[in-house]
């Protein structure tokens, strides 16, 4: 008997305690293994071809993410055709009712835009002015230049305009003046430019009408001068380029649910989105009063962000055009609208006429319009979606008629077609099952589902047939239930899922020939929906962790798919960890992708077998948090962010350290 202090042991106090200790190595033993994992890559064998498009972008107005976002107008309602004229602008001074009127012209080829102002100073008592409050303010930034602009007409001579720059507190921070000059019957076209001596992200803009007559308005503009490649009345820089960044393989436009419209009144025309600005006809913007908690009764389409601009952003950030066209159905969540089947053929004109437009030689009738809009050269569009989370019989009869017609006049133009907004269940099976009885060229399917789903769904692919469809995985968002706060949605949760369920994308791309995350844009106090890729204010761009995810695999796209192996099975989830690896021919490297979405660091190694001769170090880009909530703020400091460092490569093998709740990419040159 021992005898240690109080404690006192017999020999089958001690035969227990060295069973105990047995168990607890044999335990730390199976964590030790569970933790340290190698993954074999057979370099030489390759599995399949990446199409070099796949990673891209979706843009929808939403969110603010077009009027109010990233076209950079900064006057809310510039041509008084919102269903209230007067919206976002203030009547200043002693104005009697026959001071200000909004009037509607007459003519006919104004029934696109057909309501002006007419300010009447004769009878005032004081100088009167109009106040314009932008969208959610005007972003103001010290010493950057403002461009006004303005359709007119007067009679005669007799009224000076005064055009102010203000801030928050309403103190004028930028001025300049214009005179009008009299013609009795035209409109006439006025341009004037204010510097700022003030930064102020809630800023806002006034004239003033001195002197004594009666002058009519229209399309009151002030665009900043750092418009994206200095355009007159372009886009906003800072946002252009955080999708230039993404370094796109295709930019799907212009939605969504606004293909759709509530009812198809309010359906995207894009041929009324083309041609001279002031001629663009206005709509109300379906996510107007979509969403009972985020009513936004200011928010329409003007479509200075029209397909032309849309077509001229892919072409700038290069990327593939890809617009969606409404198939004759309203959305089924709202009215359901169907237009009869014989009289479908104005929609399926749309389309033919759209590849005209973009394809169409300076000869043809819609070959003529972009040319005669500034771009001769055709903007070679090869894919065209027909419909947007559409569902059922309707969608299908409409899309049969649409590919038939499409397919004879146009062979080379890839139809894309919707397999609805769900991810699993009866409709998305009676969809997937007709469409691929249809041949159709690729099948649009969505996933707007929790982080848990992300994680069980990366092997989805795996299966599918090879010679049937390819795949777009055309809008996909992880949404963390758990979050609060709008933009907390796009946690690191969120995007560690994502992360892994991409992993699965990439090692199917020779099925998934497209995919892109969904919404885009959100203005941070003009927003409906939630998460989304990138959140902004008035003044700058937050990118969020999904953005960074996403960012990681458009960058870093290969040629080919290579396999990626755990004891010859696909790493998609066993010991938490996912994994994808492609090739880079062009480049000459490999890329690796590896998510731990475990709360434990993990020691991995990989061996690159039959690879040639690699570079002694790789370089390692990873994104992490110790906070799954973890989120980036708009406004603060952004918190996850990614990191860079190198890693050796040791006779054709990687060594991992990977930590917790953690995303890598390795990229090792040959």
């Amino acid at each position: 008997m021992a005898i240690t202090g109080k404690h006192i042991f017999s020999r089958k106090n001690l035969l227990k305690i060295a069973l105990l200790a047995t168990a607890l190595q044999v335990q730390s033993n199976d964590v030790l293994a569970q933790n340290q994992k190698t993954f074999v890559v057979d370099v030489n064998q390759p599995k399949g071809e990446i199409n070099p498009n796949m990673w891209g972008i979706f843009f929808e107005d939403i969110n603010m993410g077009a009027d109010g976002g990233i076209y950079a107008e900064l006057i809310k309602n510039r041509s008084f055709e919102f269903f209230r004229p007067m919206m976002g602008w203030e009547k200043l001074g002693k104005n009697t009712e026959a001071s200000m009127t909004i009037l509607n012209r007459q003519e006919e080829e104004h029934q696109a835009n057909p309501r002006y102002l007419r300010v009447d100073t004769r009878k005032a008592d004081t100088t009167l002015g109009l106040k314009n409050e932008g969208f959610r303010g005007m972003g103001i930034k010290e010493g950057l230049a403002y461009d006004f602009s303005v359709l007119y007409r007067q009679a005669n001579a007799g009224i000076r305009v005064k055009l102010e720059l203000l801030d928050s507190t309403g103190q004028v921070i930028g001025e300049t003046a214009f005179q009008p000059t009299a013609d009795v019957q035209n409109w006439q076209s006025a341009e004037a430019r204010l510097v700022a001596t003030k930064t102020d992200p809630k800023g806002s803009f006034r004239m003033w009408f001195e002197g004594n007559g009666v002058i009519d308005l229209d399309m009151i503009s002030l665009f900043p001068e750092d418009t994206w490649k200095g355009r007159k009345k372009g886009l906003r820089a800072d946002m252009v380029q955080a999708l230039a960044d993404l370094k796109p393989g295709f930019i799907r436009f212009p939605g969504g649910c606004i293909v759709e419209g509530f009812d198809l009144s309010q359906r995207f025309q894009w041929k009324k989105t083309v041609g001279p600005i002031e001629d663009r006809q206005l709509i109300i913007n379906r996510w107007n009063t979509e969403f009972a908690h985020r009513l936004t009764p200011d928010y329409f389409q003007t479509f200075g962000l029209g397909f032309y601009e849309y077509f001229l952003m892919a072409e700038d950030i290069g990327a593939e055009p890809l617009p969606i066209l409404n198939c004759g159905m309203a959305c089924q969540f709202n009215t359901g609208e169907l237009v009869p089947l014989d009289e479908l053929d104005p929609y399926i004109q749309d389309a033919i006429d759209l590849i005209e437009f973009a394809n169409g030689s300076v000869n043809t009738t819609w070959g003529k319009v972009r040319a005669d809009m500034g771009h001769p050269e055709p903007f070679n569009l090869k894919l065209l979606g027909v419909g947007n989370e559409n569902w059922g019989p309707q969608y299908v009869e409409r899309l049969a008629i649409f590919q038939k017609i499409l397919k004879e006049k146009h062979p080379e133009v890839e139809i894309i077609a919707s397999a609805g907004p769900y991810s699993s269940g009866e409709y998305f099976e009676y969809l997937d099952k007709e469409l691929r009885t249809m041949n159709v060229d690729i099948i649009d399917e969505h996933f707007y589902q929790e982080p848990k789903w992300f994680l069980n769904n990366a092997k989805r692919y795996d299966n599918y047939d090879r010679k049937g469809p390819k795949i777009f995985a055309g809008e996909y968002a992880a949404h963390s239930r758990a979050a609060t706060h709008a933009e907390q949605r796009n946690n690191w949760e969120a995007a560690l899922s994502e992360a892994a369920f991409l992993t699965g994308l990439e090692r199917n791309a020779d099925v998934v020939q497209l995919a892109s995350y969904a919404p885009l844009f959100a203005h941070a106090e003009g927003w409906q929906w939630n998460p989304n890729l990138i959140w902004v204010d008035n003044m700058k761009v937050y990118p969020t962790p999904s953005y960074y995810v996403q960012k990681a695999y458009s960058t870093n796209r290969g040629t080919h798919i290579l396999s990626l192996l755990d004891q010859g099975v696909a790493v998609a989830g066993q010991d938490s960890i996912y994994a994808s690896a492609v090739l880079d021919e062009e480049h000459r490297n490999i890329t690796l992708k590896l998510v731990n979405v475990s709360g434990e660091a993990k020691q991995i190694t990989v061996n690159l077998n039959g690879s040639q001769k690699l570079d002694k170090n790789a370089q390692v880009e990873f994104i992490t948090a110790n906070d799954l909530g973890a989120f980036n703020a708009v406004g603060k400091e952004l918190r996850v962010v990614p990191q860079q460092t190198t890693l050796p490569v040791n006779k054709k093998k990687v060594d991992l350290p990977m930590q917790p709740h953690a995303f890598y990419t390795i990229k090792i040159k040959y």
